[in-house]
């Protein structure tokens, strides 16, 4: 902003993500970077398909994309996991909210210099700015809790955690998710909710976090018996 600056670039070290920031000093993630894309593909015609995203990818741009009638798949975190779906649909574009884009009528894999010029080319060709061309796209709230649980995988199967998930699931009505997955690198089980608002997500999130964290307890106990 100090710049006067129209748009500015962030890659990471190897260069495969990238981060936009706009002309307001509001960063665009790997999210905006796909609705911008996906949005000036289906206005000239040139959409394959849908679009791939992952299971942490915004619930906004899921309801952008069915608002805009663009076919939305969600596939695990993971390029490796976004680029396998787009090849069994037969799309082009995907990626993840840290800013990996999957662009395969360009690139066979993530680039993020690709990725922003494919972004600097609907600049140039609807005359936008970058702020502008992020409208439409209302990103939901969304709060994250990890609970330490050694025994994920059984503990978000147990049936207090899956009573729980079934309640508040219920209770977002088709209006936010929750995404509830045991670390793959870590002792935890990480709750996420997504809504509309800040403190329904502050709620069931807390709320399902309890009941892993009972079951973790619970689960625990079992096994030092066991022993």
């Amino acid at each position: 902003r100090e710049e006067k600056a129209k748009f500015g670039i962030a890659f990471d070290g190897d260069g495969d993500r990238v981060i936009l920031i706009d002309e307001m000093g509001e960063c665009l993630d790997g999210d905006e970077i796909l609705y911008i894309i996906a949005r000036g593909r289906l206005e000239t015609k040139t959409l394959k398909g849908g679009v791939v995203g992952t299971i942490m990818t915004n619930f906004g741009i899921e309801k952008a994309f069915r608002d805009l009638g663009i076919p939305f798949a969600r596939s695990p975190v993971g390029d490796r996991y976004v680029l396998e779906v787009l090849k069994a649909k037969g799309w082009d574009l995907g990626g993840e909210t840290s800013g990996h884009i999957l662009d395969l009528s360009t690139t066979a894999t993530g680039d993020g210099l690709i990725a922003a010029l494919l972004v600097l080319e609907e600049m140039c060709r609807t005359g936008k700015t970058l702020h502008q061309l992020k409208q439409g796209l209302q990103k939901y709230t969304q709060t994250m809790i990890n609970v330490p649980a050694r025994l994920g995988k059984q503990v978000v199967l147990s049936e207090r955690v899956q009573s729980a998930l079934k309640e508040q699931e219920s209770r977002l009505q088709g209006f936010g998710r929750i995404v509830l997955r045991p670390s793959g690198t870590e002792p935890l089980v990480r709750v996420m909710v997504e809504a509309e608002h800040t403190e329904m997500t502050q709620v069931v999130a807390k709320t399902i976090a309890d009941a892993v964290r009972a079951s973790a307890e619970s689960t625990s106990d079992i096994q030092q018996d066991n022993q």
